[in-house]
């Protein structure tokens, strides 16, 4: 687990070659009011401090509870139990993740309220709940991974080329299934999935622990592009 200096050093890390390259360009390009320097630079601090404790809380708690929850939950001996925890904690983070509440407050505002925050919120949770859950019968069953990603984007491609599907949909289809890679989902859902994989594939976990985010990410793409459907 890295300690707090080190998470520090990697915000730092992170948020200085930004923070550098757009004084670069203020001074030499731009020439922003000082005012609007000046708030950037705010709003460097502000990030940098947030950012920190979040990591530190990811490192604290998600990733710790996350694989103690995966690692608990084939002791239940059902797999009925696994995958309705699969998809109500897939559904849960989704909701929590900011990423998701940029983008649907963007669509919201472009849309003139069409499509609302919590229309297009609730649909992409679904998807990636219901996908975090096939992504964990992947690894009880032992299915290729392979074969899951080029059937789900089959249908991604073939819901996308549908006559039914308002091309605004298409765009946001992908960067919702962008969003939900963000730094609330992957933490939890990596976690969940190594301790799932650690007790179910002791022999394989490094395999069978990873691949789940890009799996699961699919399930976003499918629901906006059915809400497409159902709201053209």
């Amino acid at each position: 687990m890295q300690t707090v200096e080190e998470t520090i050093w990697e915000v730092v890390y992170a948020i200085m070659p930004i923070t550098v390259l757009v004084l670069i360009l203020q001074y030499t390009l731009i020439w922003l009011p000082f005012e609007s320097v000046l708030q950037f630079l705010i709003g460097v601090i502000f990030v940098s401090v947030g950012l920190a404790f979040f990591l530190i809380g990811v490192h604290i708690g998600l990733l710790p509870v996350g694989e103690m929850i995966g690692s608990a939950l084939p002791g239940t001996g059902k797999v009925w139990v696994i995958l309705l925890f699969s998809f109500i904690l897939g559904f849960a983070v989704t909701v929590a993740e900011p990423d998701v509440h940029v983008l649907s407050a963007y669509v919201d505002q472009v849309s003139d309220g069409g499509i609302g925050k919590w229309t297009l919120i609730f649909p992409v949770a679904i998807g990636l709940g219901i996908f975090v859950a096939l992504s964990m019968a992947r690894i009880i069953f032992e299915i290729s991974i392979k074969w899951l990603l080029i059937a789900g984007y089959i249908v991604v491609f073939a819901l996308a080329l549908s006559p039914w599907i308002p091309e605004e949909f298409i765009p946001i289809s992908f960067d919702a299934g962008g969003v939900t890679t963000g730094p609330m989902a992957v933490p939890f859902i990596l976690a969940f999935g190594v301790g799932i994989a650690s007790v179910l594939r002791s022999d394989d976990k490094s395999v069978n622990g990873f691949g789940l985010v890009a799996l699961a990410s699919i399930g976003p793409l499918i629901a906006v592009l059915l809400l497409g459907i159902f709201l053209g």
